[in-house]
């Protein structure tokens, strides 16, 4: 699956419950996420998000587009220590990337094709397979013509 979107999600909740339960929330979805923070809780609502996430590299951006710019990249929980003693000032961007691509299994490929070949010709259930589980269509084409053909 590619992954060219992102989701804005605004300002996170400021206290903790409904902070937790609003990550839980985006949890799934499979686009980098983006969100705005104040400096005194950056470091709460980044363990929140490591808790949430996992250790997904995040990035903490400060003032962008002013003279004292500054970005951090690193794992969310890198990230929440880094700030857990020292609060920044300023704007704050944090942005998540998005969960790391599992490789689409065979019996994965061969469900999707079956399904697809129902109701497409063959080059358009490769197209569709390929763009929805990030193969090559060059397998997805040979592996559907595979499948339509009965193992040709």
């Amino acid at each position: 699956m590619l992954f060219r979107s992102f989701l804005f999600a605004g300002f996170p909740p400021p206290k903790e419950a409904a902070r937790e339960k609003f990550f839980e929330s985006l949890v799934r979805e499979c686009a980098t996420l983006v969100f705005y923070e104040t400096g005194p809780r950056l470091a709460d609502s980044l363990a929140a998000m490591h808790a949430a996430f996992g250790d997904r590299r995040g990035v903490v951006a400060r003032e962008l587009t002013k003279i004292h710019e500054e970005f951090r990249a690193a794992p969310l929980s890198a990230l929440a220590a880094s700030y857990a003693d020292a609060p920044p000032k300023g704007e704050i961007v944090v942005i998540i990337d998005p969960p790391e691509e599992e490789e689409a299994s065979p019996e994965a490929l061969d469900d999707f094709l079956a399904k697809a070949l129902a109701e497409m010709s063959v080059k358009d259930a490769a197209a569709a397979a390929a763009d929805a589980l990030g193969l090559p269509r060059k397998e997805a084409y040979e592996r559907a013509l595979a499948l339509k053909g009965g193992g040709r």
